[in-house]
């Protein structure tokens, strides 16, 4: 059985021959791995056997990327969005926003001029044949895109962006579905030029370590018409979509259903998303992929990493709908050592009798 098989079986609540593996390692962490013993020349997902593989649009207005300051920890740079962020200089953390690109109505009309769909949008020879190599090895492959509140951070203040929500709230809707109909334009154009995507994974942080970072009503009013716009673009085309989103996202996940999402992940263990208690109350409506600890990567005792995957995964994986994922993604505190034990146990714990 190949990863493209194994997914959608997990992905349609059946039960493939043993648990479907991904994960996001951070970049620092993988540079970590490399010292420690992950060979140079093996890809990190192709070492450990990784079975999605992503490809997207620019759905950005396209503005030039410059960097404007940098020294041995920072670097501070323009975005394609319009804005300003200051990273370090290995990109191991979220980035902080330092300029917002709209903070009128008018700013947006400058935006939204650009948000068009265009065949520069995709590295056409690059993509293409990455994607017949990825096809042809079997994997899941997925039209990834950011997208909603979560993408419109980038270009608004946050407390600007919450208020607009819920005092401007069909101005707001126009903003999230102007970018959904690029996306969804710019995933028919893929498909049209040779691209065969197995289902779509989307991102959209809608909470926080506490809860929400907007209530229910608000996510129905401003974001729920779009999502079942995008949900059923792809559906039309057999594919399934995974929805990311990070924090407690919990009171969400009726309105998401709703809206058709097929899987939701990462399903972050410091936030309160409890794989065993959702797999319970939603896994006959929804598919999980995630909610493995990171903080027990790291626990000294390896019996600590061992009973968290045990436990989940003898609920989790029952009649499909569960693939592995670490429950955000893999800090570069987690040595290769400890994450080799990681892969060993979810091949263990994953196979199906």
């Amino acid at each position: 059985m190949n990863s493209r098989e194994r997914i959608k079986l997990a992905l349609e609540h059946r039960e493939p021959d043993r648990v479907p593996i991904h994960d996001s390692p951070w970049g620092a962490t993988v540079s970590r791995w490399r010292k420690e013993g992950l060979p140079d020349e093996i890809p990190v997902e192709e070492y450990f056997g990784y079975e999605i593989v992503s490809f997207g649009a620019d759905l950005s207005p396209q503005f030039p990327v410059k960097i404007l300051e940098k020294n041995e920890i920072y670097i501070v740079e323009t975005t394609s969005c319009g804005g300003v962020r200051r990273n370090f200089r290995d990109y191991s953390t979220t980035p902080e926003v330092i300029d917002w690109p709209i903070k009128s109505k008018k700013d947006w009309e400058r935006i939204k001029e650009r948000l068009v769909p265009d065949f520069t949008r995709v590295n056409w020879p690059s993509d293409l044949a990455n994607f017949s190599r990825a096809h042809e090895d079997g994997k899941f492959i997925t039209y990834s895109a950011a997208m909603g509140y979560d993408l419109f951070q980038s270009y608004m203040k946050t407390e600007q962006l919450l208020i607009a929500m819920v005092t401007e709230t069909e101005w707001v809707k126009e903003v999230f579905r102007t970018h959904a109909e690029l996306l969804v334009s710019m995933a028919k154009m893929m498909m049209e030029k040779g691209f065969k995507f197995d289902g779509a994974f989307l991102f959209n942080d809608m909470g926080y370590r506490n809860g929400l970072l907007f209530s229910p009503e608000t996510y129905r009013k401003t974001l729920l018409e779009t999502d079942q716009m995008v949900c059923d673009f792809f559906h039309g085309h057999g594919m399934p979509v995974i929805l990311h989103s990070c924090g407690c996202v919990k009171e969400l996940i009726p309105y998401l259903i709703e809206a058709g999402f097929d899987c939701l992940q990462p399903l972050e263990v410091k936030a309160g998303m409890d794989l065993v208690e959702l797999k319970r109350e939603y896994g006959d409506r929804l598919a999980f992929m995630g909610g493995i600890d990171v903080r027990a990567m790291v626990h000294p005792d390896p019996k600590v990493i061992e009973e968290e995957i045990q436990r989940k995964f003898q609920v989790a994986k029952k009649d499909g709908g569960y693939i592995y994922h670490s429950d955000h993604s893999v800090p570069k505190n987690v040595s290769f050592q400890q994450y080799q034990h990681v892969m060993e146990l979810v091949q263990e714990y994953g196979k199906y009798t």
